[in-house]
Parts: C-alpha cells; structure tokens; sequence
C-alpha cells in the first residue's frame, strides 16, 4: 500500500481497503487530493493554540492535513458510521489530538464543545445541509461568535450568495446575514473533478471572520424583515413589506416604497428592523 507525504497510506487505497463508496444521501462527496486538502488548511491562517471543527470528514483528507500542519486540537463531527474506523486509524497516528463526535452536525453544539478555547471552523460541507449549518454557526450568539473564523467549502452558487452586494442576482437574506456579522470572501474554487464522485458544479473555497464592530440591530428583527422582502423578491418593497407595515414603515424611515428588496443596503435592511 502506499503511503502518503504525511505517512499514512493514500486515500484511494483508504478507501478501498475499507470498502467506503460516497453516499449521495448523505450529500458525501469525497476528497482525495492531499495537496488541495493542505491549501484549504493554509488558508486557514494557523492552527496552533485554536480548536477546530470539521464537519463531515468522510476519509479524512481533510483532517490529515489540518494535522500534518500543527492542528493540537481537531473535532470532527461525523454521522456515517462507516467512516469510524478510518478516523480512528488516523487519531492513533496523532495520539491525542483528534476528537470524533458520532452525530448530525445539525444537533451538535460546537460553541459546548469548543468549552471557551478559541476556535476555528474548516470543512468541505456537505451540500445539502451546508446553508443551514451556516446559518447555525452565525446566528448562535452574534454578540460574542465562538468562532474566530470559518474557512468552509461550498457549491460556487451558495458561495456567491455568501457575499454578494446589493444590485446583485445572488444577493439575498443570506448575503444580509453574512455581510451583516461577518466580512467574507471567496478564496479560490475547486474544479468538479477534484471530487469523487465528481458534482456537477463548481464548488468554492469561502471565509468569514466576525466584523470588529457591526451596525446595532436585533437579529430577530433583520431575520423577519429579510424573509419578508426577499420572500417576494420581484415585488416593490411597499407590497412584500406589507405584513410589517409597507408603505408607513418605508416612509418613516425614507426609503421608496417603489425599491425592490435586492436594492437595499445592510445598512437600510438594519434601519427597517429597527423602526419595527
């Protein structure tokens, strides 16, 4: 069997000594080139003296590089059973520094887990629960993130709402969020046939960092506000706002009723919340 740079067998041969097939259920698509997997880790900025979180590590790529590159502390939350005892083998080559949580990322409380330490988030999330994951992570306490910041791995679409701009077709509740709490960006992208099996999109490498002082708003209130205006995106904002007020909470605040909700600023997106 060969090994690896990092001199534990090739992940190819991993998986097929342990018979592991991504299971399209469980939205696993894996990764198999170490040299991708170590830049995605690089471009986390360091390890050291952080815990960090990743979410559905499958075989592990991942997780050997956040290792190999100083990692003292990795948990990894991941549901398929299967994929158990390749991580088990990977946590004896670095005694004592991996952590394995068997469960749905979805119910698990990482900001618990992390118990106060400094923590990072790195993962190729899967596609079908990653918005959600997100969105977890960002509204769990926006006060004080437990998070110092998020290298995650998205299809390219997601990773275009993340951080897109008023006037933009991408721009929507999550792109709100995002830009409201966190300063974000595309780092780089990942072609399809990085996976196996390979999807049919792109996918995009995108960070978040928790702003240093963000515009006062009640995260309540901006979630119920955006779900209203973008929920009827092709509408003026007096007909889509309607259930909050319309027409008399725009002019109060003295935005046009005639504005479409993908034309507002975070900043006017906040005075809306706040008038409510």
């Amino acid at each position: 069997m060969a090994l690896a740079h990092d001199g534990l067998p090739a992940l190819r041969d991993v998986v097929a000594t342990h018979g592991l097939a991504p299971k399209k259920a469980l939205g696993q698509n894996f990764l198999f080139d170490l040299n991708l997997t170590a830049k995605i880790v690089r471009s986390a900025g360091p390890l050291e003296g952080f815990t960090i979180f990743e979410i559905g590590p499958g075989p592990g790529g991942l997780t050997r590089a956040l290792l190999a590159q100083g990692a003292d502390r990795v948990v990894v939350i991941e549901r398929d059973p299967r994929c158990l005892p390749i991580l088990a083998e990977i946590s004896e080559y670095y005694p004592g520094r991996l952590e394995v949580v068997e469960g749905d990322a979805l119910k698990v409380d990482l900001a618990a887990l992390a118990g106060g330490a400094p923590a990072k988030i790195v993962a190729n999330l899967p596609y079908n629960v990653g918005t959600q994951l997100l969105i977890n992570w960002l509204t769990a306490n926006p006060e004080a993130p437990f998070w110092q910041s998020m290298t995650l791995m998205f299809q390219k679409e997601v990773g275009q709402r993340i951080i897109a701009t008023p006037g933009s077709n991408h721009y929507g509740r999550l792109g709100v969020l995002a830009g409201w709490l966190t300063m974000a960006d595309i780092l780089f992208d990942v072609p399809p046939q990085a996976f196996t099996p390979p999807p049919k999109v792109t996918s995009s490498v995108v960070q978040l960092v928790p702003r240093a002082s963000r515009l006062p708003c009640e995260l309540s209130k901006l979630e119920h506000v955006t779900q209203a205006a973008f929920g009827q995106r092709r509408k003026m904002l007096r007909q889509s706002l309607k259930p909050l007020g319309g027409e008399a909470l725009l002019t109060k605040v003295g935005i046009d009723p005639a504005r479409r909700a993908e034309t507002l600023s975070i900043e006017e997106f906040c005075t809306l919340a706040n008038a409510l």
